[in-house]
């Protein structure tokens, strides 16, 4: 996993990362792990006004970026605003808890091996506005999990849905939360103004222990939240909240979803009211049942996994498959 701290303004800091890119020989329009053609490029320029109104700062930075790549904007924009809405990927776990242990945000990132090494932890601290996070990807610019110096984080899971229109697409829409909000409430606020491009789930959770399940596909969201006996919220690769059902295909391959759905919901049944730190990187790991042991020889594999422990601001990490590899205490980033 490559590591990055930026700072400056959004042109600035995409300008520095694509040179600083350039000088260690990656091009990224090269690492684009699908095919790119008219089609994407002509719905990347039907989203380009709703993020020249919703968030013109990110295309600041996409310019920069294409500056110190020395391509197209327009080429980065067709990879970036295409991706989970053209380019549907159907994996990953996550999931929220709090308790009088704490409050802790998990995810397992599922994805492809072979493209382990576009995988990418990144600090950005703004100049020109927005709150400073830290947060992972297997692009760039888009982000899939990660934790804001507010003490707001959120995860993302990918579902294929029924409809695709111009808009914000998962990671488009973990970014906007990031660098934008303060607690789940303000996200909620946000993310029922903001256009969606394709189908997806968040999962939100700050400081104060509010939590949310946030279930998106561009014709309506719907947002579940614990109860009672459930300190948890969580989400796989399906629409569990029943209004949210009709806006999802379900002839896919979601890797395995069902399994990894009934390991995390039994887990947190169980243990949700006790969970800790610890605990929670042990049903990440597989610790409690199939959630990250996937047979490499197909290819797949669980390439990072994470827990950011909001009640005392830490966050651990497994830059691998966290059956294999160890969680690392990360302390770069303060919130």
């Amino acid at each position: 996993m490559r590591h990055s701290e930026l700072q400056g303004t959004h042109f600035q800091m995409g300008r520095n990362w694509g040179e600083e890119m350039a000088r260690s020989g990656i091009n990224l329009l090269e690492r684009v792990p699908f095919l790119m053609g008219e089609e994407q490029r002509a719905f990347a320029r039907t989203c380009r006004p709703l993020y020249g109104k919703h968030f013109p700062l990110v295309l600041e930075e996409i310019q920069g970026l294409a500056k110190g790549q020395n391509c197209p904007a327009e080429e980065l924009e067709a990879v970036l605003f295409s991706m989970y809405a053209l380019v549907p990927q159907s994996h990953c776990t996550c999931f929220a808890v709090s308790n009088q242990k704490g409050v802790f945000l998990g995810r397992n990132s599922d994805f492809w091996a072979s493209l382990a090494q576009n995988n990418h932890n990144v600090i950005y601290r703004f100049s020109d506005g927005g709150h400073a996070f830290t947060a992972n990807t297997t692009a760039f610019v888009e982000m899939e999990d990660g934790v804001n110096e507010k003490g707001l984080a959120v995860g993302m899971t990918a579902v294929a849905g029924t409809a695709v229109r111009p808009g914000f697409n998962a990671g488009m829409l973990v970014r906007y939360v990031l660098e934008h909000c303060e607690k789940v409430a303000e996200a909620l606020a946000a993310l029922k103004k903001l256009p969606t491009a394709s189908a997806q789930t968040l999962v939100l959770a700050d400081k104060t222990g509010d939590m949310a399940l946030v279930e998106l596909a561009p014709q309506t969201m719907a947002v579940g939240r614990p109860g009672p006996a459930k300190p948890f919220v969580g989400a796989v690769n399906r629409f569990s909240l029943p209004a949210m059902a009709p806006f999802q295909r379900r002839e896919v391959d979601d890797w395995r979803s069902a399994e990894r759905w009934d390991t995390m919901t039994k887990a947190l049944t169980a243990e949700g009211e006790t969970m800790t730190a610890r605990a929670a990187t042990a049903l990440l790991a597989g610790e409690r049942g199939f959630l990250c042991q996937y047979d490499r020889s197909e290819g797949k594999d669980t390439v990072w996994s994470v827990v950011y422990a909001l009640t005392e601001g830490s966050i651990l990490r497994a830059e691998g498959n966290p059956g294999r590899i160890p969680f690392q205490r990360d302390d770069r980033f303060s919130f």
